[in-house]
Formats: C-alpha cells, sequence, structure tokens
C-alpha cells in the first residue's frame, strides 16, 4: 500500500530551519513534510507508519462562487474518518486556503465546492498545477452551479489532461466501502446520474470530481437538507472513500 508521509509541524519545522540558509520565500512551496512522489513510490506497511496523519483544507477562490459553502461537512468527514479508524488523522477543524497559500503544502488533500464562479488566479493556477504534480489531491464537489466554471478551471490548469469519467472499477468505488454501480446520488441537479471524473497524470487520479451527486450536502449536519439517515450514510461512505483514497494512492 502507498502511503503520504508528513512530518509533525515541530519536526517540520526544525528540518525548515536547519535546511533554509535565508528568509522563507513568500510564494507557495512544498512544506518538509510534503512528500514529492518519485516515478515508483516505495510502499508502506500501513497508517501507523505516518509521523502525522491526514489532513484536509477547503479551498479558498474568488469569482463570487460561494466556496465556504457545505459548512459542515469537512468537520464531519474529519469526524467520521477519527472514529470509523480506517485513516490517521491529524486534525479537528477545517483548514481554509488559497492556491497561492504557503500553508497550501500541509495538505494532501483539498476539497472545493460552491454554486458559481469558481475563479483563480495565474499565479494561483500555477501554483495549483505544481501541488498536484507533486502528490496533492483535489476533490471537486459540484454544488449545482460551479460545473461550467470549474471545468474551464481544470482546462487551465492542465490543458493537455482532460477529464475523463473513472469507471465503476476503479478502486475509489471500492475501498475502503463498496460502490458497484459508481458514486450515490444524493441531490437531483441536471436529471443525469451521479458520475466521477478525474484528471490522470502519469497514471495517478491528481482531481477527482463528483458531478450530479452532492456528496457534500450529503455530510453536513443533520436537518439542513432533509435528507434521510440511509442517504446520509451513503453519502459520508463514499467521501471517506475518497478521503482514503487520498492517503493510499
Amino acid at each position: 500500500m502507498k502511503v503520504r508521509v508528513f512530518l509533525s509541524p515541530l519536526l517540520a519545522g526544525l528540518v525548515g530551519a536547519l535546511a533554509a540558509p535565508g528568509p522563507t520565500p513568500a510564494t507557495a512551496q512544498p512544506a518538509p513534510g510534503f512528500v514529492e512522489r518519485a516515478a515508483r513510490p516505495v510502499a508502506r506497511a500501513g497508517f501507523g507508519e505516518r509521523a502525522g496523519g491526514f489532513t484536509i483544507a477547503r479551498l479558498k477562490y474568488t469569482g463570487g462562487g460561494d466556496w465556504y459553502s457545505d459548512e459542515t461537512s469537512l468537520v464531519n468527514l474529519i469526524r467520521t474518518l477519527r472514529a470509523r479508524g480506517e485513516v490517521r488523522v491529524g486534525q479537528e477543524k477545517e483548514a481554509v486556503v488559497t492556491a497561492a497559500d504557503p500553508d497550501l503544502w500541509n495538505y494532501p488533500m483539498l476539497f472545493v465546492t460552491g454554486h458559481g464562479n469558481v475563479k483563480l488566479s495565474e499565479e494561483e493556477t500555477r501554483s495549483l498545477r505544481r501541488y498536484l504534480d507533486q502528490g496533492g489531491l483535489l476533490w471537486a464537489d459540484d454544488n449545482f452551479g460551479m460545473d461550467k466554471s470549474f471545468r474551464e478551471l481544470m482546462r487551465r490548469v492542465y490543458p493537455e489532461t482532460p477529464l475523463v469519467e473513472l469507471p465503476f472499477t476503479h478502486p475509489l468505488f471500492h475501498y475502503p466501502n463498496s460502490f458497484p454501480n459508481g458514486a450515490p446520488k444524493i441531490h437531483e441537479h441536471d436529471g443525469g446520474p451521479a458520475r466521477v471524473f478525474a484528471i490522470l497524470r502519469n497514471g495517478r487520479v491528481a482531481v477527482i470530481y463528483t458531478f450530479d451527486c452532492d456528496i457534500g450536502n450529503g455530510i453536513e449536519d443533520e436537518g439542513i437538507h432533509d435528507d434521510p439517515p440511509a442517504k446520509r450514510e451513503q453519502a459520508m461512505r463514499f467521501a471517506v472513500n475518497v478521503a482514503t483514497y487520498a492517503v493510499t494512492n
């Protein structure tokens, strides 16, 4: 099993202090604990060998879209991961970063959602591409209304690599929870089935895009969307798959 390795914040700080002869640059750079993937990553024995733990941040963007929507989703995902024990978790509260934020490199996974325009500056676009190419994973969850702008953004980030639909045989649909018929559909958007797209870089999934699913709505606090418990559980189980995939691939 392949596992990203992240140093504890204290150790990361000590390593950075010893390695850097001058002041830290203001632009986003890989943190000492952010391990760039080689062509043949070294397999790890399991989650217990990771010095820190899984962390996730919400991606803040401009353009008028409500990047802050699904306000309770990430906190609930973090709590569920901690409770179910499949993934060692290194945070309790949601983190928020921009694509050019130096703190970006502290999080192996980013979550982005919203109902409107998703826009990044040229600097942010370059930084996001570098983050993804060096092992980060972006999970975009369409909250109805962001599809057009998100696809345009991905064409800017990876003009040479299109979004492709993942087949149901992909590991994302099978571990640790089985979804043989694809992602669960929580809310109706465009009248079609729930679909999961991805951008693959050198055989690795760098971007996961859940479209016409509303997984983020499904894992919000009970009562916000009046979803039945069974549907909310399906949404959370799939979100756990995404987080687990981010750690193990």
